[in-house]
């Protein structure tokens, strides 16, 4: 009788091996990456991060394997994400699938963020496995905060030599780049480098359509605009977080400035045009906040074509509204990227405590739909430059193009770096 295939295995020897053994008896031809990313979910564009760079790289690197190193995957966006990339390895932190990662991936990926994110996870990549690491579309600010006694210039110092260490530093902003040359990082490829979310398709069209149905929200007749204080106010949703009284102060100083504009615009979009106008969030502190500044306060006789949208949603069915729009305006920065990702219009309205990640839209050919909130020459054209988004949907839709397909160059660029790096 022949022998089975456990039967062989034990008689070589070769069952008592662990995994990890047998895998390292066999041929190492698969590439595998670590990518760190997922910073958290009650933000659209923070989800968003992970599904833009997970597909630049299943469009450019497709045999790469892949392994998620997340800081928050809650609120269903782990399935979210495997249900597009079923593939996908999530090693979360303390796992053994980390360990199994740490071992054998050949490149630490760090995501798009504000900062250098996980710098600590980073370093301990570094100084753990002494494989190489790269950095994709991140912002660098100015200041960094630390929990440590060290000062901020002891923390920026070992940042910008965290950040020497890369293979590779892509930057999302150009005033980012200038400020890392400017502190003397000095990786070896340092360049503008698209935030990942502008590659994100999640969609979820069934919730979408829905919400659209109900609300006669008709494709290519409805404009989207999205509100922000000048801080997130993340006490209000978050049981860790304190209360910030100083924020707090900044926020209700500066609220009915920065959305006065927003709501002007929407009075003359919908005196001027026959299209209607979604109120919507792209973190779950605003709804509150587009309901208070935007929604109550407009004339009464216009209501009937505003919708308000009264509930977080997930980055799929955003993305499936957007895709369905003429344009996006408002004050956020991640829902203005995902909809240049699809090549629908977006302006973007920035402030200092921002820091500089609005002014991509320059790098990216869109400086005409780029506005300074702490400039009041730049506040009086927000209106007037919305309404001809909406009076020129072809032109529009032109203009978005344009960067868009300027962003898919770059993205294309970025992973043939990235693909020399691992060595293919």
């Amino acid at each position: 009788m022949p022998l089975n295939r456990r039967q062989c295995l034990a008689q070589t020897g070769i069952a008592a091996l662990s995994a990890s053994q047998l895998l390292a008896n066999l041929p190492q031809n698969t590439r595998r990456i670590l990518l760190r990313s997922s910073w958290q979910t009650v933000n659209i564009g923070d989800i968003a991060h992970t599904p833009g760079i997970l597909r630049i790289l299943e469009t450019y690197l497709p045999d790469v394997e892949i392994y998620l190193y997340p800081s928050n995957l809650d609120n269903g966006v782990d399935s979210l994400l495997l249900s597009r990339f079923p593939k996908l390895k999530i090693a979360k932190k303390g796992s053994k699938l980390l360990d199994e990662a740490f071992e054998t991936c050949d490149f630490l990926l760090h995501g798009s963020g504000a900062s250098l994110v996980a710098e600590r996870q980073v370093v301990q990549w570094r100084e753990q496995t002494g494989k190489p690491y790269g950095i994709y579309g991140i912002t660098l600010p100015e200041k960094r905060s630390s929990s440590t006694t060290a000062t901020p210039e002891d923390v920026m110092a070992k940042t910008v030599q965290v950040l020497s260490g890369a293979k590779f530093v892509f930057f999302r902003d150009s005033k980012s780049l200038e400020l890392a040359k400017k502190l003397g990082v000095d990786s070896p490829v340092m360049e503008f480098g698209p935030d990942a979310a502008f590659a994100c398709d999640l969609r979820d069209d069934a919730k979408a359509d829905a919400f659209l149905k109900q609300h006669q929200l008709e494709t290519g007749k409805f404009l989207c605009c999205i509100p922000r204080l000048r801080y997130t106010p993340y006490w209000t949703i978050k049981e860790n977080a304190a209360f910030d009284p100083e924020k707090n102060r900044r926020n209700e100083q500066m609220k009915e400035h920065d959305h006065a504009p927003l709501r002007q615009a929407i009075i003359d979009v919908v005196k001027h045009t026959d299209l209607k106008v979604l109120v919507c969030p792209e973190d779950r502190t605003q709804m509150k906040v587009g309901k208070e500044m935007i929604y109550d306060k407009l004339p009464s006789n216009l209501l009937e074509r505003v919708v308000w949208k009264p509930n977080y949603w997930l980055t799929g069915e955003a993305v499936s509204t957007f895709v369905r729009s003429a344009g996006l305006f408002g004050n956020e920065m991640h829902s203005p990227i995902m909809c240049i990702g699809h090549g629908i219009p977006a302006i973007v309205c920035r402030f200092a405590e921002q820091t500089t990640k609005g002014f991509m839209w320059d790098d990216i050919g869109l400086g005409e739909w780029l506005f300074d909130l702490d400039d009041e020459s730049s506040v009086q054209r927000i209106a007037p430059t919305v309404l001809a988004m909406a009076t020129d949907p072809q032109g529009a839709k032109a203009k978005a193009e344009q960067a868009r397909r300027f962003v898919v160059q770059r993205q294309r660029e970025t992973m043939d770096q990235l693909k020399s790096d691992l060595g293919d």
